[in-house]
């Protein structure tokens, strides 16, 4: 077992809040990704007509937000 010097134990236990607060941060969005992503699965599942088709569904749901921004600045001419 090793011995931690006071100074390191505030060096640590800085570091440890650090990755608490930084974890913390982004919930919300990651919250909102994932019912979207629930949302687009059912849809395109509801549409599948085959078993491939439902995997390429779940695939289409996993990327539809890099389709749409792709799509976003194609519309804008950027």
């Amino acid at each position: 077992m090793t011995m931690v010097m006071p100074d390191e134990e505030k060096t640590v236990e800085t570091s440890w809040k650090k990755r608490r607060m930084m974890k913390g941060r982004g919930g919300a969005g990651g919250g909102a990704y994932f019912v979207a992503f629930i949302g687009a699965l059912v849809y395109y599942l509801q549409h599948a007509t085959s078993f491939w088709m439902g995997v390429l569904g779940f695939l289409k749901a996993c990327v539809w937000p890099a389709l749409l921004v792709y799509k976003l600045l194609g519309f804008l001419h950027m």
